[in-house]
């Protein structure tokens, strides 16, 4: 059923034209009608009257032409035989197509121009039959007309669902580039974060490199000289840090002069948040253990994000922050009654983007959403190894 629907939603209308091809031919050649022709006329106006509507079958690649054409070699014909393009119910659903499908032109002098030929045509194919009456050269083009106009009104509708269709995929690549553009950023800060953890790190270690060689004898020449080559090696690896640390800041960037934060600083976050107005309840379950410096912030910037989120974006009137230590993993979690936090990245800035880098960095988990109870609650899995604890 699923490829017969797709089949007739691509060539319906094909089929369609088609049938009334064959309809038209058949009803040429079973004509009765007294001086009906017979013969190689006979052939020739079957072939022709066929020929009038498969000529639709080349709408998509002309679309002006190939109902102009319809038209204009009905309006032909009906010199040759005044009876040939009337009382034919194929041609008469052709001529109607033809003629909803000029209307249906982007271009409105195309359009125009078709609307003339429908009404030139018809009126000619009716004044050339033998049979009309007075009233049929003024009701017939009329009639077209109508299927004229509907096409151009249903050409308005297309092209405002067109339209639409494209600021939606213009808004789509928009936010596409915008969520890159804030992956790229979110990702770049974090990285300075962590070289400034790792630069520290690496300047203990050249110190107490320093100080063990100093205190060395110096008849230990050997050992003296390795450690030498240690602190050379991790003076040289600073110097590279701090150059590729000054590379990736941008212009604007303040230099932090303070340490960074961790979940120390916890207290302090959420007393300046219910500064701000938004009352929050602090909650910490199990043993809390001794956190990697980079594990450490990380942790607090993300109950950052996720307060800051509940206080800008969520309209809520109180949040909760709960921070439990398992034996293998860190849990965060920030929830607030708010009607609605934000969803997806649009429009947050780096909160999501840089929430999912930091967990992703670590090799953890996250999920964001609305709850069942109401509000939105933001939770986030840090691993810890054994050397954090």
């Amino acid at each position: 059923m699923s490829r017969a629907r797709l089949f007739f939603s691509k060539y319906g209308l094909d089929v369609l034209i088609v049938i009334a091809a064959v309809e038209s031919a058949i009803s040429t050649a079973r004509r009765d009608d007294p001086g009906h022709p017979t013969g190689p006329l006979l052939l020739f106006e079957v072939l022709a009257v066929s020929a009038i509507v498969l000529t639709l079958l080349a709408r998509r690649r002309f679309p002006f032409g190939a109902p102009a054409v319809t038209w204009l070699w009905s309006a032909a014909l009906s010199f040759v035989d005044g009876l040939l393009i009337v009382d034919k119910a194929g041609l008469f659903l052709a001529g109607m197509g033809a003629a909803l499908l000029l209307g249906n032109l982007p271009g409105d002098r195309q359009a125009r121009v078709g609307l003339a030929i429908v009404l030139g045509g018809a009126a000619i194919v009716i004044y050339n039959d033998p049979n009309h009456v007075r009233g049929d050269v003024i009701f017939t083009p009329v009639l077209f007309a109508i299927g004229w106009l509907v096409g151009y009104a249903l050409r308005e509708r297309t092209e405002q669902t067109k339209a639409a269709e494209e600021r939606a995929t213009r808004a789509e690549r928009e936010r596409e580039a915008a969520a890159r553009v804030a992956v790229a950023e979110e990702r770049g800060r974090i990285a300075r974060e962590l070289h400034d953890v790792v630069a520290h790190a690496v300047s203990v270690m050249v110190l107490q490199v320093g100080a063990v060689r100093h205190r060395m004898p110096e008849t230990d020449t050997e050992d003296r000289e390795t450690l030498t080559n240690v602190e050379q090696a991790g003076r040289t690896a600073l110097a590279e840090m701090r150059r590729l640390l000054n590379a990736m800041r941008h212009d604007d960037d303040e230099l932090e002069l303070l340490p960074h934060p961790g979940l120390g600083n916890l207290d302090a976050l959420v007393d300046d948040v219910r500064a701000a107005g938004l009352p929050v309840r602090l909650q910490i379950s199990g043993e809390p253990v001794a956190l990697p410096p980079g594990l450490d912030l990380s942790a607090y910037r993300i109950l950052q994000e996720g307060l800051t989120n509940a206080l800008k974006h969520a309209r809520a009137s109180q949040a909760e922050v709960e921070v439990q230590y398992t034996a293998t993993e860190l849990r965060l979690e920030v929830r607030d009654d708010g009607p609605g936090g934000p969803s997806t990245d649009a429009g947050v800035g780096h909160g999501l983007v840089g929430i999912r880098e930091r967990v992703r960095i670590f090799g953890g988990g996250m999920s964001a959403g609305t709850s069942r109870a109401g509000g939105f609650v933001l939770r986030a899995q840090l691993p810890l190894d054994h050397g954090a604890r």
